[in-house]
């Protein structure tokens, strides 16, 4: 990458637009001229779009016929340590710059000048006169807790005109303020006091805050059983990053958490950082996007893709619950942001802590091999102590079909409803069944456009495909045979499991934490709330509960179906199971209260569940190393994966068997090729789907040998081709 130079008036430059062009266009710098990584307008066509200057241009053809750039825009230049980060990550996911630079830029209005605006908040007190409409206004201010909004923002999340709004202004309900767009954040003070830390804690956070000063490249797995106080010692880190006056990401797996880890943070620092997520407005991604380029935002709370924000002195990223699987992107650019994190920091000598009580294998490897260092939190902090666990095993208990809690599992819940105490249960299934079937002629109810199962939403009073998010009413007759009343839901979900416990526990408050239960994230972090501060006896929920929750009267964690995850054949089944169940278990006693852990199972004896409850986590890890290693697969051996998918199945097939006829460019680097094979999940949305698996040796160049080799064909404009290095699903 060359330095950062100065390109005069008419000087021909390269600039990488956003449109899916793969390659740089030149044009003449404009009045003034630009710089490398500035942004700028330019011409496209009859349009002007968005683009960064990526260096000299190549020329080749007549100057006369080169454009100019229209406008440079008012905003911080990309460093070279970032259009680098970017480049190195287009060439190891195979995907096109063009689509990197668009992730890069994922704020709206870049190209509009700097100027004031409007923006409307909460006030005080209620309208004059309530009506539908106004409730409405008022419910969304009180649901993103203070944002400020634009007019049209607001009117568009509340549903209703902009005069409506207008009309509460005068009543002093809302607030109408002229602000510029955007504003720096509040500057957050790493000087003051932080809570105080055990033994153990400090220890782990001096070698943190040691690891950031030396404003040097590192990674270190900080590694703490749940509730051992992780946060609190990498907030030490922080401490240090923003002390030496760098920038600090914290990566969280879901929205959800932001709400409690916000308040953490406002507690230690004094100020709220940003926060980069679905859950924040247009205005405020906008306005996060621009501060973290001018250096006005310190400190980013935010999804993976907040990783593609353009700091400006970055010297620190965490990677909370770093193993989770939310962390890989799963369309359009396909990447890792746990591993891409350690990628960027590399190139701006910045800190990395990688957080966790249950590490990814990948990460556990890595300190195995030197790559990383390990600091461990072995105990909880303060009095709070690791649950017991225990499994029941189902074969000795004589459930009836249309039951699921076990007579040991509901004995146990009753007796924290007795003492006051919370009880969890966990199932990771949404909906109300996972199956539909009708008992007159077999059929099972299957979306119209995918290969799966319609899930019953009871709730919702609709059937769900989780795959493409089709939906449709529950019907009274059979689809197939016309037959009414014999549709019967198969196995169970959240919703299902709630009506039982409501059922054997009429007396107890019962919440259901189940993300597509809540319109908005500001509502299911409420319900969040409302659990952790004791408004419930009975807790029921998926995966979302297992990340990163303190409820501290909570006492019993009991997970219904313990063997979901052992099913298939996904080579990370193991560990992901082993880690879904260890850190719900982990939801169990984190107060003073001691905490019960209840597996349910059918198979006690499976070396995971016995691994869960004798809490071995080392040996687990070594025989699950031990296997991969002789497998020679991740994170011992490489793969990609390779999804066609075309309207025409004959079609895509076809180009699945050339590509298999024309693998010499993989085994030119020792990989093998398998398939062409319909994916698990055969057709998406109306497309078929098609799958090939690529598997090679740790140090085989395998991108350079799958660019080659799917270069040989030539995709018509209705296929399209994906492919996932380091793929973590198999669907």
């Amino acid at each position: 990458m060359s330095q950062t130079h100065f390109f005069p008036e008419g000087t021909l430059v390269a600039v990488l637009t956003c449109e899916p062009i793969d390659r740089s266009l030149d044009y003449k710098a404009p009045a003034g001229g630009c710089e490398v990584g500035a942004f700028v307008e330019v011409p496209l066509g009859p349009r002007k779009v968005l683009g960064c200057v990526w260096g000299a241009g190549k020329g080749g053809f007549d100057l006369s016929k080169a454009r100019s750039v229209s406008n440079v825009l008012d905003v911080a230049p990309m460093r070279d340590e970032m259009r680098l980060f970017l480049e190195k990550v287009a060439d190891y996911t195979l995907t096109p710059r063009a689509a990197m630079l668009r992730l890069a830029t994922r704020a709206p209005g870049l190209m509009n000048p700097p100027s004031m605006q409007k923006v409307y908040r909460r006030g005080a007190g209620r309208p004059t006169r309530e009506t539908e409409a106004r409730t409405r206004v008022l419910g969304v201010l009180e649901e993103y807790g203070g944002l400020s909004f634009t007019l049209k923002e607001l009117a568009d999340a509340a549903g209703v005109t902009p005069s409506v709004i207008k009309g509460l202004v005068p009543q002093g309900v809302i607030f109408e303020e002229d602000t510029p767009r955007d504003l720096p954040y509040g500057r957050l003070d790493p000087a003051q006091a932080g809570k105080e830390l055990s033994g153990a804690q400090d220890a782990a956070a001096r070698a943190l805050r040691g690891a950031v000063a030396a404003q040097a490249y590192s990674t270190t797995l900080l590694k703490g059983v749940t509730g051992s106080g992780k946060t609190e010692v990498y907030l030490e880190a922080v401490a240090e990053c923003l002390a030496q006056g760098r920038q600090a990401l914290v990566l969280l797996p879901e929205i959800a958490l932001t709400a409690e880890f916000l308040t953490r943070v406002e507690e230690r620092f004094g100020a709220k950082p940003a926060e980069w997520h679905s859950g924040v407005t247009m205005t405020e991604r906008r306005r996060v996007w621009k501060m973290v380029g001018a250096g006005g935002a310190q400190m980013v709370i935010g999804a993976r893709s907040a990783l593609y924000l353009p700091f400006q002195n970055l010297g620190l990223i965490v990677v909370d619950e770093e193993h989770d699987q939310s962390y890989k992107q799963e369309d359009g650019v396909l990447y890792s942001a746990r591993d891409m994190a350690v990628l960027r920091a590399t190139f701006c000598s910045a800190t990395v802590v990688l957080a966790s009580a249950t590490p990814s294998l990948e990460s556990w490897a890595n300190v195995e091999a030197g790559k990383y260092t390990r600091l461990d939190l072995e105990s909880r902090f303060g009095p709070a102590v690791m649950p017991d666990m225990h499994a029941l095993d189902l074969r000795s208990e004589k459930l009836p079909a249309t039951r699921f809690v076990s007579d040991a599992l509901a004995r146990a819940v009753t007796k924290r409803i007795g003492l006051g105490e919370q009880s969890l249960l966990f199932l990771n299934r949404r909906g109300y069944a996972p199956v539909t079937i009708c008992r007159a002629c077999g059929h099972q109810i299957a979306c119209d456009h995918c290969d799966a199962r319609m899930v019953e939403h009871r709730f919702l009073k609709r059937l769900v495909c989780h795959q493409c998010g089709e939906t449709k009413p529950m019907p009274e007759a059979c689809p197939s045979c016309q037959v009414e009343g014999r549709l019967a839901p198969v196995g169970p979900g959240v919703e299902r499991l709630a009506e039982e416990v409501t059922e054997r526990f009429p007396d107890a408050k019962v919440s259901v934490l189940s993300s597509d239960l809540f319109g908005s994230a500001r509502a299911l972090k409420a319900a969040i709330r409302d659990i952790a501060e004791g408004d419930t006896d009975i807790v029921i929920g998926t995966q979302l509960v297992a990340k990163g929750h303190n409820f501290p009267n909570l006492t019993l964690v009991g997970v219904i179906d313990a063997d979901l995850g052992l099913q298939g054949s996904d080579l990370r089944a193991a560990e992901r199971t082993f880690q879904l169940m260890r850190q719900v278990a982990g939801r169990a006693g984190r107060s003073e209260k001691k905490g019960v852990a209840l597996l349910q199972t059918y198979q006690p004896e499976h070396p995971v569940i016995r691994a869960i409850i004798a809490g071995d986590e080392e040996g687990f890890w070594r025989a699950e190393a031990a296997e991969r290693k002789m497998a020679g697969v991740p994170p011992y051996g490489r793969m990609a994966g390779i999804i066609l998918s075309g309207p025409d199945l004959a079609q895509v097939m076809d180009i699945g068997n050339a590509l298999a006829r024309r693998a010499g460019p993989l085994h030119q680097v020792g990989a093998q090729l398998f398939g062409p094979a319909p994916a698990p999940i055969a057709r998406v949305r109306g497309r078929h789907r098609i799958r090939l698996l690529i598997k090679a040796e740790k140090t085989a160049p395998i991108q350079r040998a799958v660019s080659a080799w799917v270069g040989q064909v030539k995709l018509p404009g209705s296929v399209r081709l994906q492919i996932d290095i380091d793929p973590q699903s198999f669907w």
